[in-house]
């Protein structure tokens, strides 16, 4: 294991370990706060497709922002994990809540019904991640699945926000050559640009 690998897996671990420990109002205080700044970004408020995830082990909730996208008819995508392929996840639409299943890793994605799309060109993407860095550089789970996710050509125009509680946040991050930042970051304490 590369010492970069080595740092990302301890940081991992206290980053994960910091998430378990928050009381679910505070996770929800944050969510709320998040949500109003992603509301007030001029490309979230005109956005027809916007490829969100659905919250898992206390990640900081976008359901309030799915809801409203389904509300205005804007056409959600959400990530569904190929069970013969490590790593890689197809878009498929969602219209509501009963349309999910859960999926790999226990999170809940779009189920069987749900159309997979290789023509969406979301014009925002919410991305989670165990930890961001002040440069945008996201550190994820490890399994590549939103590496190859953001690097779609489809999603090169999008606006890609990453969602985080604020301790999630570090200075900097052991970063590879595959790892693509974020154009910007939103945590509860404020909205970071990196375009």
């Amino acid at each position: 294991m590369s010492a970069a690998a080595q740092d990302k897996a301890a940081l991992r671990r206290e980053i994960l370990a910091q998430r378990a420990a928050l009381t679910p109002e505070q996770a929800a205080k944050n969510g709320l706060a998040v949500t109003a700044l992603v509301r007030g970004i001029p490309r979230w408020r005109s956005a027809a497709e916007v490829l969100a995830y659905w919250p898992a082990r206390n990640e900081l909730d976008p359901r309030p922002l799915i809801a409203e996208l389904w509300g205005r008819g804007a056409r959600v995508l959400l990530p569904r994990c190929r069970p013969d392929q490590p790593g890689v996840a197809d878009l498929a639409g969602v219209a509501c809540e009963a349309d999910l299943v859960v999926g790999a890793f226990s999170i809940m994605e779009p189920g069987p019904a749900c159309a997979v799309t290789s023509e969406a060109a979301p014009d925002v993407v919410l991305v989670p991640g165990v930890a961001f860095d002040r440069q945008g550089r996201r550190l994820g789970f490890g399994g590549g699945y939103y590496d190859r996710l953001l690097a779609l050509p489809n999603l090169a125009r999008a606006l890609k926000i990453g969602l985080a509680h604020a301790f999630q946040v570090r200075d900097a991050l052991p970063s590879e050559s595959w790892d693509l930042p974020v154009d910007a970051l939103c945590t509860e304490e404020g909205l970071l640009w990196f375009v």
